[in-house]
């Protein structure tokens, strides 16, 4: 997901967030965790009255593995870049976390690499490179590159006047 926030007056510097696509709430990860340990806990209960002793505690530890796995996958959600563009730096802060890469934004240039698996989308300037939007689809990556392309257009045309 790309959210842009464009330069306004008074402000003079664009930001652009993204974020990874989501298929669930935290609420609805709740409800998802809780269904399927129902599930299985039912199945583990039949298979008990038919005497199987195991199952009750062989579903709770597959209930809990499946979610700690959920969680773990579900908090995978949280990271993000966050992309500052402005008249001296192109400024890349991966989140969570404070790394951050900055650019002299009149020599960064964008490129979108194409490979077998998945294209890369590339800033490079002074033989230093940085892959950006690796979570984001192909499309969306695309789309990014494009935006990129005209903001540092945009602004490097103002530097010059």
């Amino acid at each position: 997901m790309i959210v842009l926030r464009p330069a306004a007056a008074g402000l003079p510097c664009a930001t652009m967030w993204l974020k990874p696509n989501r298929a669930l709430s935290h609420r609805d990860l709740r409800r998802l965790i809780g269904v399927l340990a129902a599930l299985a806990l039912t199945t583990a209960g039949l298979g008990a009255w038919q005497g199987n002793v195991f199952a009750p505690l062989f579903a709770l530890v597959e209930s809990s593995a499946v979610a700690f796995a959920l969680g773990v996958a579900w908090r995978a959600g949280d990271r993000g870049e966050r992309i500052t563009l402005d008249e001296s730096s192109l400024e890349v802060q991966f989140l969570p976390g404070r790394r951050s890469v900055r650019f002299q934004p009149y020599w960064v240039k964008v490129r979108l690499q194409a490979g077998r698996d998945r294209g890369r989308l590339l800033l490079t300037s002074h033989g230093r490179e940085l892959e950006i939007g690796a979570f984001l689809g192909e499309e969306e990556r695309a789309e990014l590159s494009r935006k990129l392309m005209v903001l540092l257009a945009e602004f490097n045309q103002q530097q010059r006047r």
